[in-house]
């Protein structure tokens, strides 16, 4: 293998997580850990507020390629429109921390989403990492679905392709949707847990 090859391997390991972490905290049928935290707009923020209802939990950064795929295509925002359709909470996750690509404050995360023209309910400002570490969120993006009742219903990847292609939205199963679609059903979730693909998330430590 030529250096330069060697090291688009490395750079390529450090972006995929590995799906046994996801697992190591967190439980398919368990109750999702409470939190609280501080939305954009300087609205303080628990995940108890939205008791009854759908919650949707989807770490970003906006510098990453990966979450770029998602939102230059429409599809994160069509799936933000979908869930808001069913009634469910969205909330976008920022756990960059200062000086770390992705960080943002809060003029910045409303810059952010009018740009994109996302539909997020709240966006989370996480500098501290608290809520990422919480969930044991390791990638950009990945997703969180929690049911009414409070036990979580679907951890890991947006989709099945790792990639930063748009056109492999086209064959890529989307997990995220089918898990939504599932839980708006009152129904089991096809895959609960799948690898999350993306940007690490940047922590503070």
């Amino acid at each position: 293998m030529k250096p330069s090859q060697f090291a688009t391997a490395l750079i390529a390991l450090s972006l995929v997580a590995s799906p046994a972490l996801a697992q190591s905290v967190l439980r398919i049928g368990q109750p999702a850990p409470d939190f609280t935290g501080q939305d954009s707009n300087g609205k303080t923020i628990k995940l108890s507020d939205f008791k009854d209802k759908i919650v949707v939990l989807e770490w970003t950064n906006n510098g990453c390629p990966y979450v770029g795929k998602w939102y230059r295509s429409g599809a994160m925002q069509n799936l933000q429109a979908e869930a808001g359709r069913v009634g469910a909470v969205w909330l976008t996750i920022a756990s960059s921390a200062p000086g770390e690509q992705g960080y943002v404050d809060a003029a910045r995360a409303n810059a952010d989403t009018a740009e994109r023209h996302a539909h997020p309910t709240h966006v989370l400002l996480d500098a501290s990492g608290t809520i990422g570490h919480l969930y044991d969120a390791q990638t950009t993006p990945h997703i969180f679905i929690i049911r009414k009742d409070g036990t979580l219903a679907y951890m890991g990847g947006a989709d099945s392709i790792a990639s930063t292609r748009i056109e492999d939205l086209k064959t890529a199963e989307p997990y995220a949707r089918e898990a939504l679609e599932a839980v708006a059903a009152d129904k089991p979730v096809p895959h609960p847990v799948t690898r999350p693909y993306g940007c690490t998330v940047k922590y503070s430590s």
